[in-house]
């Protein structure tokens, strides 16, 4: 369905929580996607080589990487993970000092909201506009990725707030956790088809 809609990127859960899929799943679910769509798996404290496993098995292209996403762990997995490494910085105030140097080393950056229910799919937001104009300073040629609480009813405002090359969208589009609603799969669709860019 996601696919159907236009999705540039589908995505996998290797984090636990209700999505969660083992790699011999993620192989099934992402088997007949376009070559031309881009499989991420999610994952929050696996180790290099088990990481390594399920990009291989899976066949994942980009590895989006909770909790410790600092330079040395990036530089860890760069030397054995054959797939782009999106790190996820959880956002609650102003922009980490590190964000520039995280965003060196890295094929993406991932802000997502700071919650303590979880590292993601939580439905929570954080305050765009608050973290506008320190975006504006760091962005360069990697992309931004903005996760966090997205939803049809306010993705378009959080582009016009931060003009993030990608949107990633879960419990947004969701009817319970981990079921996915079509109806609100087109709606956040075609919110971000007519959304305005602010650059």
């Amino acid at each position: 369905m996601a696919v159907s809609l236009g999705a540039a990127y589908v995505g996998v859960i290797f984090a636990g929580g209700p999505r969660a899929v083992t790699a011999e799943r993620a192989r099934e679910i992402l088997a007949n996607i376009p070559r031309k769509v881009r499989a991420v798996g999610v994952f929050a404290g696996q180790d290099a080589a088990e990481i390594q496993r399920v990009v291989d098995v899976a066949g994942l292209d980009v590895v989006q990487l909770h909790g410790e996403a600092t330079e040395a762990r990036i530089a860890e997995l760069r030397a054995t993970i054959n797939a782009e490494i999106w790190p996820v910085v959880r956002v609650s105030g102003p922009l980490p000092e590190e964000l520039e140097a995280l965003i060196d080393v890295s094929d993406g950056l991932l802000l997502d909201a700071y919650s303590p229910k979880g590292l993601g799919g939580t439905g929570v937001s954080f305050d765009w506009d608050a973290v506008a104009a320190d975006l504006q300073m760091i962005r360069g040629e990697q992309p931004i990725i903005l996760a966090g609480g997205l939803r049809p009813e306010n993705v378009a405002e959080a582009i016009a707030a931060l003009s993030p090359d990608i949107v990633d969208v879960s419990s947004g589009v969701e009817s319970a956790p981990g079921i996915k609603d079509h109806d609100r799969m087109r709606a956040f669709r075609d919110a971000v088809m007519h959304a305005s860019i602010s650059i």
